[in-house]
């Protein structure tokens, strides 16, 4: 069965729901049975975070068989990626990503040698670390998802040499990425949109898609038109 991952790499559209830290486990499990979802997402940037309710939650997902994705509290924060991922996620995602030298950090310290420098621990990781280190950090670096996240003209306009080897989506903050668009402006980006479709093709050719939160499902194809292959939206109960 092929994981989320392998599903980025091969083009197609996923999608996912944001699970706020308060949820409750039966409406977690309500939501996941829809089989509607490709992953869960959930966020620390805006919520006061613990780490055992990451444990909790991540351990709640694996029950539902759905990858929870987290987002971390600040682009200054790649180094503790590894830390986080020890606590049960699949995947990370980087807010405010506007340099490669982010990029990197986060890459080294998402994945295992040889492609990265992450250390192994940690009893409640997704997988089974049973298998040995070299072979847990083989399946991890094929299984883990990393997005960086484009919240600024500067940011949309260096795409390309942002989707750096490992990082799998560049999503998009579409609400300071407009308040950015306000205050900067940009000759040919003029809206949101704008930058959607220039991100989409900036990537073409790579292995890096783009992820956008379109919040309500009737936005889904508006944006899987632009090329958009991953949308996070509020969950249907």
């Amino acid at each position: 069965m092929e994981n989320l991952k392998q599903k980025i790499k091969r083009g197609e559209t996923l999608v996912g729901f944001g699970a706020r830290y308060t949820i409750e486990r039966d409406e977690f499990k309500k939501i996941a049975e829809q089989g509607i979802y490709d992953f869960a997402f959930t966020d620390s940037q805006h919520s006061p975070y613990s780490e055992d309710r990451l444990v909790a939650l991540a351990g709640l997902a694996g029950e539902c068989d759905l990858p929870l994705h987290f987002r971390i509290k600040n682009t200054r924060n790649t180094y503790l990626i590894g830390n986080h991922l020890d606590l049960g996620p699949s995947g990370i995602e980087v807010p405010q990503g506007e340099t490669v030298a982010t990029v990197d950090e986060a890459v080294a310290n998402f994945y295992y040698l040889p492609q990265g420098v992450r250390s192994h621990g940690g009893a409640h990781r997704v997988g089974d670390p049973s298998v040995g280190p070299q072979a847990y950090a083989d399946w991890w670096n094929e299984y883990g998802v990393l997005w960086i996240q484009l919240e600024s003209v500067a940011a949309v306009t260096s795409a390309f040499n942002l989707a750096q080897p490992g990082v799998d989506c560049l999503s998009f903050g579409p609400t300071d990425l407009q308040m950015d668009l306000d205050h900067h402006g940009h000759p040919d980006l003029k809206t949101v949109d704008d930058c959607v479709q220039h991100a989409v093709k900036e990537l073409e050719g790579t292995e890096t898609v783009v992820c956008f939160r379109s919040g309500d499902p009737e936005n889904r194809s508006r944006y899987t038109d632009m090329g958009v292959r991953v949308i996070l939206e509020n969950a249907v109960v």
